[in-house]
């Protein structure tokens, strides 16, 4: 059959060869037999030193990458050796390890697959069990974290991503140097001792040669961030900031409202929520009548609002100098405010 042909140039094994592929009995998989190379020594899986054969056991089965999606098995009776340093073990093959009945080809090709779409759904594309896939991506992430190297480390990104109900997160540690990114570390929680574990494992020297962080405003990040990556330029993207700052002044601007009700005043901030947390050129003209009428109040809310579009203008500095002294300004306005969920941003970002 040519599938010997193309296995024997895609997939070949130093020390065996395959004898011949026929279909199975249910016509639906392809069968591949295996046998030694006349002449070669076994490998003892313990010292993978070769070694004297021993004698054979039962036919095992290895699950191949699917051809033209007809399953496809390697068939193969693997030898016992008799090994000086390790005793009597049974042989190590080329095209699967351990006890998992897939070969380390099939394995990566499903966590690849994997990567794409959910583990079902590759599961259900590659006729093949949801076990199986965890079981290859287990075996890949297993083998890439005993593969991985840490020798220079000098920007990473941290995140957190929920992966059930109930506030359930996972702290996320990336390496996002220029041309290698890479996921390096996966803790549970997003708290102070759950990210303080990713610093534990690449030690404090590492941890000093680390130039760049990214992330999100998260306090116990921030913290974190700041004890042990005091060295680092520390950056907080555009969209995390604007989202804190506009929640503080939600804050700002639903006390006020339920302040101004419980003392008897007119309800000024009653349908105001979005005409202040919207960005100018996105409010409808309705919502433009409403915040210029707003504006002429000395309301905390709108001090607020004037201290967020203010700060718009960081956004636009190019040179770091002047984007540094203009943050200070804003810093050093924003805590004579007396706003406190805006002093709160203040004192983050400064």
């Amino acid at each position: 059959m040519e599938l010997i042909t193309i296995l024997n140039h895609c997939h070949r094994h130093r020390g065996f060869v395959y004898r011949h592929a026929r279909f199975g009995s249910d016509k639906k998989s392809i069968q591949v037999d295996i046998r030694p190379r006349e002449g070669s020594a076994a490998v003892c899986s313990g010292c993978h030193q070769p070694a004297p054969g021993y004698d054979h056991l039962p036919e095992r089965r290895f699950e191949f990458v699917p051809c033209w999606g007809i399953l496809v098995y390697f068939l193969y009776r693997m030898r016992r050796v008799h090994c000086r340093n390790c005793g009597i073990v049974v042989e190590e093959v080329p095209w699967s390890e351990g006890k998992h009945q897939s070969t380390k080809a099939y394995m990566l090709f499903l966590a690849r697959w994997a990567r794409k779409l959910s583990w079902k759904e590759t599961a259900e594309s590659f006729h093949t069990s949801w076990d199986k896939v965890c079981d290859a991506v287990e075996y890949v992430v297993g083998w890439g974290l005993e593969h991985r190297t840490l020798e220079s480390i000098r920007a990473i990104g941290v995140d957190e991503i929920q992966y059930a109900k109930g506030h359930k997160y996972l702290t996320l540690v990336y390496q996002i140097d220029q041309g290698l990114t890479r996921l390096l570390w996966v803790g549970k929680e997003r708290t102070i001792e759950s990210f303080q574990g990713f610093f534990t494992v690449i030690g404090e020297q590492l941890a000093s040669q680390i130039e760049f962080v990214c992330s999100d405003m998260w306090q116990p990040y921030l913290d974190v961030i700041r004890q042990k990556c005091s060295q680092a330029l520390h950056i907080l993207d555009r969209f995390h900031v604007m989202a804190k700052m506009n929640k503080a002044l939600d804050e700002v601007r639903a006390a006020e409202s339920r302040k101004m009700a419980q003392d008897g005043h007119q309800p000024l901030l009653k349908k105001s929520r979005w005409c202040v947390l919207k960005r100018k050129e996105n409010l409808t003209a309705k919502q433009q009548h409403r915040l210029r009428d707003l504006l002429r109040y000395n309301l905390q809310t709108v001090r607020a609002y004037l201290l967020k579009e203010d700060f718009q203008h960081f956004w636009e500095y190019n040179s770091p100098t002047w984007a540094g002294t203009f943050l200070d300004f804003w810093c050093q306005q924003t805590m004579r405010s007396r706003i406190e969920p805006m002093k709160k941003i203040a004192r983050a970002i400064r």
